[in-house]
């Protein structure tokens, strides 16, 4: 069963190609931490019961509990450490979600799946405005030209004056702002939203959600009268002269956003998002290679991997990739050339996703996440073609900013730490550092909580009790040059101070930022660098 196959109350599917790739809509949910990311999610997915996955799931609000958090670590902690995927069917059109880890700690993850995506909701807070999270994911998608929709949520909680908001937005992001519904009150006092364009109001009703028909403009006062019916006209007539009109180019480019209000934990304001992206949001876009541009509409299939996931599945110790498809078609049995080790693969059971639960992808246009699953075969950043040899580019690793040494409580398990460590480095749960000279690998991480992560996955899946030690080292640079010669007497002149990471490529460890510098100022020919872009690699 194919997404094209879902059955959905459009009148007409449309066929080709060119027309499944353009009826693809494939995002990312970007916020600060306690945004309500997570709950917008689900609701996404959860809202009116029409959501569905390849014509077999379908949701039932809240007597459908599915959850986008499916680690027990995250669980536990109410957070989002890994990049769930979900692909879903609304209103003729396929919906890719990509929700990411909110926590600054795991924020290599989420940059990653940014390179995955045409655009992205930005969850706001109507409380607490532009927060620093929120500030540097769009500053890495405005780098990526990334379109941003922004959600205004927790409407029905204390909040700030809409116009105060929407000038921060503008002052912090430099970002235009374009209001598409205006809030009705806020907080206790919130009761809908206005649509500025077409003129009508959605109402919540007692239990939070919408109603299914919206107010015509003639009833507004009717239906609001006693509640300052005068000064909500005066308001709305302010926003309507103050603020500018909705320019699609413009969001496309990424000068504008388009605003929506409302509550993701009572349901409001759901519909007229989801309306919105499948509106406004492009389609798949053309994607860089190292060659080319490759356009979506292109016969031959191309992807990439942009995430690897493993034990997924408790019961089987499966290994996910997850890949991005930049044109054509997948289907199912196909052989593709796995460009890094120039070798031929088959596809023979891609998967749809939803959170945790999967289904077999028999077909999957550009613009689709496909799971593909293998055992150390893929690694993030590789390229997947029908025969072309080129890589897609753009895909980052960071240097770490902590170091550790893995301290193993049962030294007999040790070579099962070492292939533990192997496996999550492929998954970019962590980074491995092999030092040439012989010396226990060092672990690093971007953030603190990665850790914690680490050893709960160690302990669950593997069956290892670890624990962590300082390092006298505390950075890490990928070391790169012109000439392999100048590469090689560099590494023999520092073999008590390199190592190799996942992928054998060369690192400088540094006891400081000082000797750092000393190293840069003394090999020049040399560069030494904190993020690694994934690029082709001869095998």
């Amino acid at each position: 069963m194919t997404l094209s196959d879902v059955s959905t109350d459009s009148a007409a599917r449309p066929t080709g190609l060119e027309s499944e790739v353009a009826r693809r809509r494939t995002f990312a949910i970007i916020s600060h931490p306690d945004a309500g990311k997570t709950t917008l999610t689900e609701k996404l997915l959860l809202f009116g019961g029409a959501i569905q996955l390849a014509g077999q799931v379908k949701a039932r609000g809240e007597r459908r509990r599915t959850r986008s958090d499916w680690m027990s670590i995250e669980r536990d902690r109410g957070i989002s450490v890994v990049t769930s995927v979900m692909t879903f069917e609304y209103d003729g059109r396929v919906f890719n979600l990509l929700d990411t880890p909110g926590h600054e700690d795991f924020s290599e993850d989420t940059y990653r799946t940014l390179t995955a995506v045409d655009s992205a909701v930005m969850v706001i807070d109507a409380a607490k405005g532009i927060e620093d999270r929120t500030r540097k994911l769009f500053e890495v998608c405005r780098l990526r030209d990334i379109p941003i929709v922004t959600f205004i949520n927790k409407m029905d909680r204390e909040t700030r004056d809409p116009f105060e908001v929407l000038d921060e937005i503008e002052k912090t992001l430099a970002l235009d702002t374009a209001p598409i519904t205006w809030p009705i009150g806020g907080g206790r006092d919130f009761l809908g939203t206005y649509d500025l364009r077409a003129g009508n109001v959605r109402l919540m009703n007692a239990s939070g959600d919408s109603h299914e028909d919206l107010v015509p403009e003639e009833g507004i006062d009717a239906l609001l009268a006693g509640r300052g019916m005068s000064a909500i006209r005066d308001e709305l007539d302010l926003a309507r002269e103050a603020c500018p009109e909705f320019d699609l180019e413009a969001f496309r480019a990424g000068t504008m956003t388009p605003v929506f209000w409302g509550s993701a934990l009572r349901n409001f304001g759901i519909k007229d998002l989801l309306e919105g992206l499948g509106t406004f949001a492009p389609p798949p876009r053309d994607q860089a290679a190292d060659r080319r541009l490759v356009h979506a509409a292109e016969e031959k299939m191309t992807a990439f991997v942009f995430k690897i996931q493993a034990n997924m599945d408790p019961n089987h110790r499966d290994r996910i990739a997850f890949v991005r498809l930049c044109s054509g078609r997948l289907e199912r049995g196909m052989k593709v050339r796995h460009v890094r080790t120039a070798k031929q693969m088959s596809l023979h059971t891609p998967q749809f996703f939803f959170a945790q639960e999967r289904h077999i992808a028999d077909e999957a246009f550009a613009g689709d996440v496909v799971g593909i699953p293998n055992h150390g075969t893929l690694r993030i950043g590789d390229t997947l073609t029908e025969g072309e040899d080129i890589t897609f580019v753009g895909v980052p690793s960071f240097a770490p900013e902590i170091l550790r040494r893995v301290r193993l409580e049962d030294a007999m398990k040790a070579k099962k730490l070492k292939q533990a460590l192997q496996e999550l480095a492929e998954e970019g749960v962590v980074q491995v550092f092999r030092p040439v000279d012989g010396s226990p690998a060092l672990v690093g991480f971007v953030g603190a909580l990665q850790l914690d992560v680490l050893q709960n996955r160690l302990a669950n899946e593997y069956g290892l009790t670890v624990g962590f030690e300082g390092s006298q080292y505390s950075l890490a640079r990928w070391v790169a040059a012109e000439t392999a010669r100048d590469l090689e007497e560099f590494l023999e002149a520092n073999r008590t101070a390199t190592a190799e990471d996942v992928d054998g490529d060369p690192v400088l460890l540094s006891t400081s930022n000082y000797a750092l510098n000393y190293v840069k100022e003394k090999w020049k020919k040399l560069r030494f660098t904190d993020i690694k872009e994934v690029q082709a690699r001869a095998v």
